[in-house]
């Protein structure tokens, strides 16, 4: 088998320490704010929908989301907005998105190991999520997901209830993402960067495959070769690391997300 981010180096080891709960919380949101921006940058903004979650490290049952409607571009990370798991919003003067507090409250809950979710309305995304499918190995990209993603094969309407978010978070199981049928994609991480990372190549993935579908029949990659690559590109390191590019690019561009 090829060499892995892990032969190298280890996520615990490239993760900033740090001193007090709120420098860690400072970063999170730093991250998170980078996270909005960088979804505007790459379309994948609809009106009000669409939501990032972090996790916060001191209050573990909280989690730190952008308002409800405001545009991803504008979102810096004092504009965040902390939700308890009953909803309430105990830090920020805006209210928080309904389906956002339905998702991934239950999310959160049922994946102690998930710090950050991500969900949008993506133009790929959402369609490839029309034909009730899962991705198919037909890239060393899309291999990050095979065997790691399921579909929710039941959509009901806007998600504005927790009983709704449970059927999500029981259908994701362990998985790092899930295609919502009729509705979008979501993934989840053990750091921001991870989850933001994996919804990006998760989008393009199901670009890829709806631009080859159409063209004609794609050749999939042997399903042993497949579950190799899934242990090379699909790692938490790996995903982590994968953003890191992405975040000096829009840190430099726009440095104000961190105000």
């Amino acid at each position: 088998m090829g060499k892995t981010y892990e032969n190298f180096m280890s996520l615990e080891d490239l993760l900033p320490k740090f001193k007090t709960v709120e420098e860690e919380r400072n970063h999170l949101k730093e991250r998170l704010a980078a996270s909005f921006r960088l979804f505007s940058k790459f379309g994948f903004d609809e009106g009000v929908a669409g939501h990032i979650t972090v996790r916060d490290p001191g209050e573990k049952d909280h989690f730190w989301v952008n308002p409800f409607g405001m545009h991803f571009s504008q979102i810096k990370a004092s504009d965040l907005i902390l939700v308890n798991h009953e909803g309430d919003v105990v830090e920020g003067k805006r209210p928080v998105n309904r389906a956002a507090f339905a998702i991934h409250s239950q999310i959160h809950a049922a994946r102690p190991d998930v710090v950050a979710a991500a969900h949008a309305h993506s133009t790929y995304g959402k369609t490839w999520s029309s034909l009730g499918r899962l991705l198919d190995p037909i890239t060393q990209d899309a291999c990050a997901f095979y065997d790691d993603h399921v579909l929710f094969d039941d959509y009901t309407g806007v998600v504005l209830d927790t009983e709704e978010g449970d059927r999500i978070a029981k259908a994701l199981g362990q998985h790092k993402a899930a295609i919502l049928r009729n509705h979008g994609l979501l993934t989840v991480g053990k750091t921001v960067d991870e989850a933001a990372w994996w919804f990006i190549t998760m989008e393009r993935s199901a670009q890829a495959q709806l631009m080859a579908e159409a063209a004609g029949t794609p050749v999939l990659i042997d399903k042993d070769y497949a579950k190799i690559t899934s242990k090379q590109v699909g790692s938490d390191l790996a995903g982590w690391f994968s953003f890191q590019p992405l975040w000096d690019r829009i840190i430099k561009e726009q440095p104000d997300l961190v105000d």
